[in-house]
């Protein structure tokens, strides 16, 4: 796959490979968390290796102009290559010293890799389940493998960070529902738009009906849930990642409240969490931990 290594250096030391992660990491900084910048530089360097292989998995699999299930079998070889192997691109690379050094198990990136698959083959989930089962692919792993770089392994734990997740998931779906049906794909399953009435011809035509309004009164409700559930991983945590934690799901409730906010239109405006919404939630949750001794 020569191709997917255009313009990445031939020899790559693992330095060099952590500072391409790095630079990959701060030119989307929004995807980063004030815990995650105020780490240890020892530490982030293995939060940006995530973030570069989550980051990676997720254009080849929207984006990539090729053949994208043979992109993704690359990208599936480069994790089993981590695992007593060497592999080839600077990402994985990275990756690799990462999964040695907390001792992560392949499951989580082989699941990130198979959510795009699923992505090449399915554009529309006909049950909730059915949208649950792709987030514990497409979301769910992620907090698992940044547990793990937090030193954290038990079940109860990854429990909760799956609520958390799937939680982040959905409210991601329901505040881009018009810029996802542009891609040809709808994230509201299809027995939740026949239960109220509606239909993707709706989507299509970006009619927000009260039956529509309804429906997504309906799925945020669902998210809100999720997020109450794992909101009990926070207080478990310790330093930074505590922080990172809180940050993550109180923003995402927060996308929650701007779809509520225009009564769940999300069809003829994107719902937005403004800049300073977002600085006064990340000061209010840093001064509300130190406050109370947890950061």
């Amino acid at each position: 796959m020569d191709a997917l290594l255009a313009g990445t250096p031939s020899r790559c030391t693992v330095e060099d490979a952590y500072a391409l992660c790095e630079r990959l990491a701060k030119s989307h900084y929004e995807n980063f968390t004030v815990g995650s910048w105020l780490l240890p530089r020892e530490s982030r360097k293995h939060l940006y290796a995530l973030y570069a292989f989550c980051r990676f998995v997720d254009d080849l699999g929207d984006e990539f102009e090729g053949n994208r299930l043979e992109a993704l079998d690359f990208w599936e070889e480069e994790i089993h290559s981590c695992y007593g192997g060497t592999p080839k691109h600077p990402y994985t690379i990275a990756l690799q010293q990462t999964i040695s050094a907390f001792d992560i198990p392949k499951e989580p990136f082989l699941r990130l890799v198979q959510a795009n698959r699923m992505d090449q083959a399915t554009s529309r989930y006909a049950t909730y389940r059915d949208l649950e089962r792709y987030c514990q692919h497409s979301a769910n792993p992620v907090g698992r493998l940044v547990l793990y770089v937090g030193g954290y392994r038990d079940q109860e734990r990854q429990e909760l960070s799956d609520y958390t997740c799937t939680a982040l998931q959905l409210a991601n779906f329901w505040q881009d529902v018009s810029r996802d049906y542009a891609m040809g794909r709808i994230y509201i399953p299809t027995e939740d738009l026949e239960r109220f009435g509606c239909s993707e011809q709706q989507l299509a035509l970006g009619v927000s009906t009260h039956a529509f309004r309804e429906l997504m009164r309906f799925e945020v409700d669902r998210a809100r849930e999720l997020f109450r559930r794992g909101l009990g991983l926070v207080g478990t945590l310790d330093g930074h990642l505590k922080l990172d934690v809180a940050l993550f799901s109180l923003g995402g409730l927060k996308v929650l409240d701007a779809i509520e906010r225009q009564e769940y239109d999300v069809l003829r405006r994107r719902p937005k969490v403004s800049k300073a919404v977002k600085i006064r939630l990340m000061l209010g949750t840093m001064l509300k931990l130190r406050l109370l001794g947890r950061v």
